[in-house]
């Protein structure tokens, strides 16, 4: 039975190992500061729509720390403004040629492993989650705890797929071989470029900044089509959604968002924003595709996180009002 390591234990990460240790899958994780100060002191408490659950998961600071032996596969579950560091720490710890898999949003992090490592390896996270305390892994996804598509970069699907497959399935994750998992992620990229939109102005107002979110898609979608590249739709219109993963609350806990959201309330000092917009701005600039919003939101990702600004602190007039002097046109 194939060792899953998982590099980057926080709201993602920490579903996955827990999910995966409860059902007696051999797991490790890689954490730091206190985060993996009360891993390893209580496990991870792993709370569901149906039960709430320490989970006793092995978790070490560094990837040198682990011996690591065939047959392991790695997943990167940190924010994608932290794998450079990740991958240099993976090198020094010589992991070789076993499968990486960027269980990340954005596009980006794929590339920058392949850069180090051979076998890589992406994958689409619809997964609802979050964590408060620094135990804690929440999902507040049924019946299944999320759905994650696994495939080889840039394309196909091997054996390593389908055991990272099974091994999620196992913990109630769906897990999905996909020939095309980029495009699955390029469909997930257009849908996370609401996640600085949501930050801004709070999860309640985010319906009333639509108008701000649908001209930001309409601008990925030109620049997606001049780059040439395919993209799936992976929204409300994916049927697993439905039937796997339906979002309901878990007692006591109180959400505010999503990644970036979290990563804004939890004062990170940083946010993936440079990888969702930003991903749009660069292909925008690459196939002369004007992406106005998206530059805007990029840069307001940047001015929240430097200022420590909590998730919320803009109202959507104020939002408005930025993308007019910036010439966006909202």
């Amino acid at each position: 039975m194939s060792r899953v390591i998982v590099y980057g234990v926080g709201a993602v990460g920490g579903v996955v190992a827990a999910s995966l240790a409860r059902v007696g899958r051999e797991v490790i994780g890689i954490a730091r500061g206190r985060r993996l100060a009360a891993i390893q002191e209580r496990g991870i408490m792993l709370r569901t729509p149906h039960f709430a659950e320490y989970i006793p998961v092995p978790c070490v600071a560094d990837p040198s720390e682990i011996d690591f032996r065939e047959g392991d596969m790695m997943m990167l579950a940190m924010k994608t403004q932290d794998t450079p560091a990740a991958l240099d720490r993976l090198r020094a710890a010589v992991w070789t040629d076993g499968p990486i898999y960027c269980a990340q949003n954005g596009v980006t992090n794929e590339d920058l492993t392949l850069r180090v490592f051979p076998n890589v390896h992406g994958i689409l996270v619809m997964l609802p989650c979050t964590f408060s305390d620094m135990d804690e892994a929440v999902t507040f996804s049924t019946p299944r705890h999320g759905v994650f598509e696994v495939g080889r970069y840039p394309g196909g699907i091997d054996d390593d797929d389908r055991r990272m497959a099974e091994a999620l399935e196992a913990g109630n994750i769906g897990g999905f071989p996909a020939e095309d998992v980029m495009a699955a992620k390029y469909g997930k990229l257009i849908i996370n470029l609401v996640n600085i939109i949501q930050a801004a102005v709070g999860v309640g107002a985010t319906k009333n900044a639509a108008p701000i979110r649908e001209m930001a898609n309409v601008e990925a979608k030109a620049a997606l089509a001049a780059a040439g590249i395919t993209w799936r739709d992976v929204g409300g219109s994916d049927p697993r959604r439905d039937e796997l993963m339906k979002q309901v609350e878990v007692p006591g806990v109180v959400t505010v968002g999503g990644s970036t959201s979290q990563s804004l309330a939890r004062g990170a000092g940083s946010v993936e924003t440079d990888y969702l917009n930003g991903e749009i701005s660069r292909l925008g600039r690459l196939h002369g595709v004007p992406t106005p919003v998206n530059d805007c939101l990029n840069r307001l990702g940047d001015q929240l996180a430097r200022g420590g600004a909590a998730p919320g602190s803009m109202s959507v007039e104020a939002l408005k009002g930025l993308l007019r002097e910036t010439e966006a046109g909202v």
